[in-house]
């Protein structure tokens, strides 16, 4: 048959032809069908009869694996072998399809489908075909099924004090877990398929009266022209639809907290999720998120304004500290106290290497002994980064290779570096861009890259949004939930050029007080 053919043809090259009709003869369906999956071992066919009245001749075809097998014998099978038809009703294959599935299968999703691709699409994301002799057209039962990750507390994402769910690689248990902390029909979810051929499903989440309809249309054009043949995680996706690709700074945001997806939604944000991932996009994405814990919101506003502080301390001395200590040492030894400079340089006598090279070599094994403690077992991985830098340490001091000043050093950028997890991969970064200056121009070098630093921040967008939302604000509604976070009852104002849609919170500021 030309037309089973060219579908056979079609598929070889990884498409199918939406115009393909299906053919009334069961047993030719089943043959093109184990024509396009030849050599899978997971695809099942089973033929089933219904023999009250006039033999009625039906197909199932499913993944193994992907389907509730009990779903299938109980809302499918059995009501089909044991319902009786009339003669009348075997006579017309249209009607007895619709009367298949109004009255006999038991299962609620369950659509009619004439195309070929889009079967073939079913099958392949786990959903069951039924076909019937006679009948040129199919029934697409969402008869889904197999075993999922249980809901934990995310491991990127601890807090003491919060909810202690977090998202799995089941899209819809997430989207659940969404549903069930929002429950306004406000709340949109729009499916797509992306990847040409992993056709990964992809969810963007948003409030329909809260988030810009500009960025929500801006974001629809970029996933439109996504040209990608898989997705795996959304971590492929944000390269592809991010500002300012050549970056080291992320403008599209990501969480495995449900508690922190909502609480950016409600802000008037855009949240993107995929199928097979427990990592959810957030966009726009601004600067002051990157201090931000969901853990913030839920302690009194005082402590979570000094841990922010810490956090946004912490990322500047990470930056500065090797670059600060190189251009001292090196070019400005007068503006270090006098007995602090006998100190370093007493412990610098006998050291082989300019204070550079130690400076990279020591920042050089810390992020070894950081990335080793992260991919080997948990059970030994702190064991194992915390011996290695005190050994290592130690040993390079008593050996005369680095300087005791030096391990201090990179021992505190290293500690502030785990103070913004957000962060590591920008601050890795800047940190030796300004290290390399600050050696080749002193503490000129230094101020003149911290410069370029707050330039290129201020040059960023995401979505059209400034990604220095915010910072420098005289406003006191710009900078209640900045480098501080301001009480709730006072916070009534959502995000300028976010939630501008409907900016109010709530009323007024005013807290509620006892009668």
């Amino acid at each position: 048959m030309k037309s089973e053919d060219a579908a056979i043809n079609s598929e070889a090259d990884g498409k199918i032809s939406s115009s393909q009709p299906l053919s009334p003869s069961l047993d030719d369906t089943l043959a093109l069908f184990r024509k396009i999956f030849s050599n899978d071992g997971t695809l099942r066919i089973r033929v089933i009869e219904n023999k009250h009245s006039m033999p009625i001749r039906c197909g199932l075809i499913y993944v193994d694996g992907m389907i509730d097998r009990d779903l299938i014998q109980n809302g499918i099978t059995k009501p089909f072998m044991a319902y009786e038809f009339t003669d009348e009703e075997s006579g017309n294959p249209a009607e007895l399809m619709e009367k298949i599935r109004m009255e006999v299968i038991n299962i609620s999703d369950i659509m009619v489908s004439t195309k070929l691709d889009e079967l073939v699409g079913a099958v392949v994301s786990g959903k069951t075909v039924f076909l019937m002799d006679g009948y040129a057209g199919a029934l697409n039962i969402n008869a889904q099924g197999w075993e999922t990750r249980a809901i934990q507390e995310p491991t990127t994402e601890k807090a003491v004090r919060g909810p202690r769910e977090g998202f799995t690689e089941s899209l819809f248990v997430n989207l659940t877990l969404i549903r069930r902390r929002v429950q306004n029909s406000d709340l949109k979810f729009v499916f797509t398929d992306i990847g040409t051929r992993t056709k990964t499903q992809t969810c963007i989440c948003y409030m329909e009266s809260l988030a810009s309809p500009d960025i929500l249309k801006e974001l629809y054009s970029r996933l439109e022209r996504v040209e990608i043949d898989s997705i795996l995680d959304t971590g492929y996706l944000a390269e592809l639809i991010r500002d300012e690709p050549y970056s080291p700074f992320e403008t599209i945001g990501n969480t495995e907290r449900p508690d922190a997806l909502v609480s950016k939604i409600m802000e008037g944000r855009i949240a993107v999720l995929i199928e097979g991932t427990p990592f959810a996009l957030t966009l726009p994405y601004v600067f002051v998120e990157n201090f931000q814990a969901s853990e913030d919101y839920y302690i009194n506003y005082y402590f979570a304004s000094f841990n922010r502080l810490l956090r946004v301390l912490g990322a500047f001395m990470s930056i500065s500290i090797p670059a600060g200590y190189v251009a001292l040492v090196t070019y400005a030894q007068e503006m270090v106290p006098t007995l602090l400079l006998l100190s370093i340089a007493t412990a610098r006598q006998s050291v082989p290497f300019p204070t550079i090279v130690e400076a990279l070599l020591m920042l050089t094994i810390f992020e070894v002994l950081r990335e080793a403690g992260a991919r080997i077992p948990t059970s030994i991985g702190q064991a194992v980064s915390i011996v290695g830098a005190l050994v290592l340490g130690q040993a390079a001091v008593d050996a005369r290779i680095v300087s005791a000043p030096m391990v201090i050093m990179v021992g505190l950028t290293g500690i502030t570096t785990l103070l913004n997890p957000r962060l590591t991969g920008p601050l890795i970064i800047v940190r030796l861009a300004l290290l390399f200056i600050a050696f080749f121009l002193g503490i000129y070098g230094y101020f003149f890259g911290l410069l370029g630093l707050v330039i290129h921040l201020m040059s960023l967008r995401s979505f059209g949004v400034s990604y220095m939302l915010g910072v420098g604000s005289i406003r006191p509604q710009d900078i209640k939930d900045t480098a501080i976070r301001a009480p709730w009852w006072d916070m009534y104002l959502r995000p300028a050029m976010i939630g501008a849609r409907n900016m109010k919170r709530k009323p007024s500021n005013k807290r509620a007080k006892r009668p």
